[in-house]
């Protein structure tokens, strides 16, 4: 098995964006409540927590009760983003959940969240492969089902419960995950030119960040348990390159395709995974930093959550307004990376 495939695979939106405009309309999160510091961490990794926060400007991060799985969050998050969006349950024409860390291999977290919220006549859709990048993935579907005549409200959910599949004491990967979900609704609107203005979406195969064990190709068996193979692996520096390389280029991609230059941009909602990572890429494009929303020092890299979170802490207060330009861009394992530029309707009354 290579280290990595030296092709790379991108797709691109140029225009005006999609024919039928839509708004977000409600966002929600889960945040569970136990809390863990650097200063927790020091005994499990010997890290100090001087060396974590300069590292990855993460101070805390949270953890989900053993009780609990990734459905719960996502259920947690999706009844406030559906009240501040004023849609009931029944009013959703479908759901996708974004999360490397489903409840199980079968049944869909998306069919278990739809049942918990009594979405009676919703799709339900997941989408996983793409790890952190999934959320990008997520959005980029609904946006392109609300094409269609008979769907007008889409419920999409970012969540990882990354601290089931983090090998205990690691030094690496266990500094940087917290455990969240974050939700928004997706409704169409008589806004013209809102939605999607333009999206870049790419792919290299790697193994730098993986979960050997678990797929047809290496199941899980009492060797690999021993061996921790169903835990994720995390090569630092090989993630630092890629992602300071592919997400300020993929972030100017898309708003070049838009029309627009990174400058002009009002907000940036972006992969929550390294305080440094976004800095690289904030600073290569000539961002300001207030337009760049962070979570990850108190919430720590939440994986497909983390776009969402920083969506929700700017929209919950007021600061999405209509007309307002957005980006919403990650980098998962695989790698895989993407971003999408839109812009904010004035409303959410259905087309």
């Amino acid at each position: 098995m290579t280290t990595e495939a030296h092709q790379r695979t991108t797709a691109s939106r140029t225009g005006d964006g999609l024919a039928v405009p839509f708004a977000i309309t409600g966002t929600g999160i889960h945040i569970p409540p136990a809390v863990v510091t650097n200063e927790d961490l020091t005994r499990t990794t010997q890290r100090s927590g001087d060396w974590i926060t300069a590292r990855t400007g993460i101070h805390e991060r949270r953890r989900l009760a053993p009780d609990l799985a990734t459905s719960d969050m996502c259920t947690a998050a999706a009844r406030p983003a559906l009240e501040a969006a004023q849609v009931s349950p029944s009013g959703l024409d479908a759901i996708i959940v974004a999360s490397y860390t489903n409840d199980q291999p079968m049944p869909s977290t998306s069919l278990i969240v739809k049942n918990a919220i009594g979405a009676s006549r919703a799709m339900a859709l997941d989408v996983s492969q793409a790890a952190c990048a999934s959320g990008i993935h997520a959005v980029l579907l609904a946006a392109h089902l609300l094409q269609n005549p008979s769907i007008t409200t889409i419920l999409v959910i970012g969540a990882d419960c990354a601290s089931r599949v983090t090998r205990p004491g690691d030094r690496t990967a266990g500094v940087f995950f917290g455990d969240a979900a974050a939700a928004a609704v997706l409704t169409r609107t008589r806004t013209p030119g809102a939605g999607l203005l333009a999206y870049d979406i790419g792919s290299q195969l790697s193994y730098a960040v993986q979960i050997p064990a678990g797929g047809s190709r290496l199941p899980t068996s009492p060797d690999t348990l021993a061996a921790g193979t169903h835990y994720v692996s995390m090569d630092g520096p090989a993630v630092w390159e890629s992602a300071t390389t592919r997400l300020p280029e993929s972030i100017a991609n898309a708003t070049r395709h838009a029309g627009l230059a990174p400058q002009d941009i009002d907000h940036y909602f972006l992969h929550q995974a390294n305080i440094n990572i976004l800095d690289a890429a904030r600073n290569r494009l000539g961002i300001a930093a207030d337009r760049v929303p962070i979570t990850l020092d108190r919430l720590g890299n939440t994986g497909a959550a983390g776009v969402f979170t920083a969506l929700h802490q700017t929209a919950s207060a007021g600061g999405l307004r209509p007309g307002h330009t957005y980006v919403m861009s990650a980098i998962g394992a695989g790698f895989h990376w993407g971003t999408l530029c839109l812009r904010q309707g004035s409303d959410g009354s259905p087309a």
